[in-house]
């Protein structure tokens, strides 16, 4: 199910969901401009001396620059795959407070945040803007920009925090902005259940526009996050699963304390209606 639009419209301009779509956006032109710069060289020794196998490491790139230098300690790489290592949260890094090459000149925890705004191809950043597009506006007017700002960064934390809980050795980097999104999700869950989301559902060959409350499609979305997580479990499938529903647990969570005082919890008010019916 992809989500296009939904029913509600915002009272006031989303500037704060605006401005992070443009930001992703931009950040993701400058990595496309980065994979066009020549390769750098990168300190393999304090990854071996972590007893780690240096991540974006082209053994055959490797090869060929130790027999012409002579130097086995240093490794070419993308300049682009460089900045997601500097920048994307590596468990490793984050669990050990110890920032392995290639370096950066901030406190190695505020990757947690910078690891937001990467991503990994086209398709993983239009498909992350578009469901922020879709349900930001709304769960922003619920709280006001700056609270939405500051939940939606808790929110992001959290997701990485739940994707290196199980693995905080791991050495490949957590980038892009789903976990973030689907504690806008989770929000949307609770403030507006019963709001029609038009959805396109792929069948066969066929395509169908069909109008959805959001409880069902997040619910859905919410149930394939945890179905996958655990079929996938201890497997290298590349998602985030665990980010996704530890955003999602902790938008429904935090809800509760950022939106606007007045501002009725939808799910809760649907579930007494269906309890008292």
């Amino acid at each position: 199910m992809i989500p296009i639009r939904d029913a509600l419209r915002s009272q006031r301009f989303p500037i704060v969901t605006v401005s992070l779509i443009v930001l992703n956006l931009l950040v993701f032109l400058y990595q496309g401009y980065l994979e066009t710069r020549p390769t750098v060289l990168n300190d393999l020794r304090p990854w071996t001396d972590a007893g780690l196998s240096a991540p974006a490491l082209d053994r055959r790139a490797y090869n060929a620059y130790v027999h012409s230098s002579g130097d086995p300690w240093r490794y070419p790489m993308g300049a682009g795959d460089a900045f997601v290592m500097q920048y994307g949260l590596v468990a490793v890094e984050f669990s050990s407070g110890r920032d392995l090459p290639p370096t950066i000149a901030l406190p190695i925890w505020l990757t947690l945040i910078t690891s937001m705004f990467l991503h990994a191809g086209l398709l993983h950043v239009l498909g992350n803007m578009l469901y922020l597009w879709v349900f930001g506006d709304n769960v922003e007017d619920a709280m006001g920009p700056a609270r939405f700002l500051i939940f939606y960064l808790l929110c992001g934390c959290a997701a990485g925090l739940a994707q290196l809980a199980p693995n905080p050795h791991a050495a490949v980097p957590l980038i892009g902005a789903s976990g973030a999104i689907a504690g806008v999700l989770g929000a949307y869950f609770m403030l507006f259940p019963t709001s029609r989301i038009l959805t396109i559902i792929p069948i066969f060959f066929f395509i169908r526009l069909i109008s959805i409350p959001a409880i069902v499609v997040l619910g859905i979305w919410f149930l394939l996050q945890v179905v996958n997580s655990a079929t996938s479990f201890g497997a290298s499938s590349g998602v985030a699963w665990l980010a996704h529903i530890g955003g999602f647990a902790t938008g429904m969570a935090l809800v509760v304390l950022f939106r606007k005082r007045g501002t009725p919890i939808g799910l809760l008010s649907l579930l007494r209606r269906r309890v008292s019916a």
